[in-house]
């Protein structure tokens, strides 16, 4: 009979709906938990605050703000409404999602070579680099300076001129360039500017209201703070100087968004490409994106923009399976999904410390260990470990 039962709140707990505002089904001791985590990296100098969610297919099972919006004295307290820069989080929420979609409707192909939209590169050494290259970063392009001027012609004046290191498909260096030619490929694609693109068929039907590029003077009070070139705060402005030259809009970095808007976009990736009735990609394509592409004599795994088993992935907690994925940001964000045990969990930070990039993986890792053990209970041995790992008291 108590099995029964246990096995009865089990299913309730991970699969009843709870959306920001609504008390989190997560139990105490987790809450408790994620608070140590963060305390602790307050405490340590790693941020001035951020928001933690966790959540599944159905929705949120956890959601919390900590901290404030800057290391500045008297700076507001942040809440699960504050935007954040989520820098490279652009790669995966914008520009990949646009690019396969645009795939899915046979205006493009992953087998396209860059020279076919762009004909600049052509007789360039870059006929063997295909749209596949580019989203995987292997496309054997390192990043480099752009110019003040004329940022977008240098980009690809720069891209011409390089000579690819290694053969297309084999190198992996993860490189900027390739996501800003992404959202320039959007563009000529289309005929309309990636900004507006991810906005119609990404954000407006996913409800996503808070997601977007260049957010204004007007969104400014909700943003938390990144570190402008000489350390001080600065709000609703790209940190990201790339993106900063190209007036904001970039396939590889950019986007200001929500924890509760990220959540949002976890849900429809677990549902399949759908949420609330809205379909935003095929079940086939968000397939192919989290299919494992491998570099590296096979230590590298990629997906079509998404990060699987790389250098980068520490927010893969304990737990997560072989089949999950996410992304990180330099701005103090990230995001890690398991589509085979429906978990997703996101991290959006005020970054104050950008040199111990050792703790910092270690918060995202603990934090989605304890993640997983949220909507996992049930295994001890893992509920114990992120129970051990979290400090005790500040």
């Amino acid at each position: 009979m108590c099995r029964k039962l246990f096995i009865l709140l089990l299913i309730l707990f991970t699969s009843l709906p709870v959306f920001a505002g609504d008390t989190p089904l997560a139990p105490f001791p987790w809450q408790n938990t994620v608070s140590r985590l963060m305390d602790k990296a307050m405490a340590d100098g790693l941020v001035a605050g951020g928001v933690v969610v966790v959540g599944n297919r159905h929705g949120i099972v956890y959601e919390s703000a900590f901290g404030r919006v800057s290391g500045e004295s008297g700076a507001l307290p942040v809440s699960t409404e504050t935007i954040f820069d989520v820098a490279s989080l652009t790669k995966v929420v914008a520009t990949a999602p646009v690019v396969m979609g645009l795939v899915e409707q046979g205006r493009l192909s992953l087998a396209d070579p860059v020279t076919r939209w762009f004909p600049e590169f052509a007789g360039k050494g870059k006929d063997g680099v295909l749209v596949e290259h580019l989203l995987t970063h292997t496309s054997g392009l390192d990043d480099f300076p752009l110019s003040a001027s004329s940022p977008l012609l240098s980009a690809l004046e720069g891209v011409a001129r390089q000579k690819l290191k290694g053969e297309p498909g084999h190198r992996f260096r993860y490189a900027d360039i390739n996501f800003i030619l992404l959202g320039e490929l959007v563009r000529r694609v289309t005929g309309t500017p990636l900004d507006r693109v991810v906005s119609e068929t990404v954000y407006g039907p996913l409800a996503m209201t808070a997601t977007c590029f260049n957010p204004g003077p007007a969104a400014a009070g909700r943003c938390a703070a990144t570190l402008d070139v000489g350390g001080g705060p600065q709000f609703g402005k790209v940190q990201d100087t790339t993106a900063r030259l190209l007036d904001g809009v970039a396939g590889h970095a950019g986007i200001f968004t929500t924890a509760g808007d990220l959540a949002r976009f976890c849900r429809m990736i677990l549902g399949d490409g759908e949420l609330d009735g809205q379909r935003v990609l095929a079940a086939p394509t968000l397939r192919q994106m989290a299919a494992p592409h491998f570099s590296r004599g096979g230590t590298v795994r990629r997906g079509l923009g998404w990060d699987i088993a790389s250098p980068y992935s520490s927010p893969k907690g304990r737990g997560f399976s072989e089949a999950s994925f996410g992304h990180t940001g330099y701005s103090g964000s990230s995001l890690w999904i398991d589509p085979e045990n429906d978990v997703f969990v996101v991290l959006l930070s005020s970054r104050l410390d950008y040199r111990s990039t050792r703790a910092f993986s270690k918060l995202r890792n603990d934090l989605s260990t304890v993640a997983f053990a949220m909507l996992h209970p049930d295994l001890r041995e893992l509920s114990e470990i992120a129970m051990f790992k979290a400090p005790q008291g500040r």
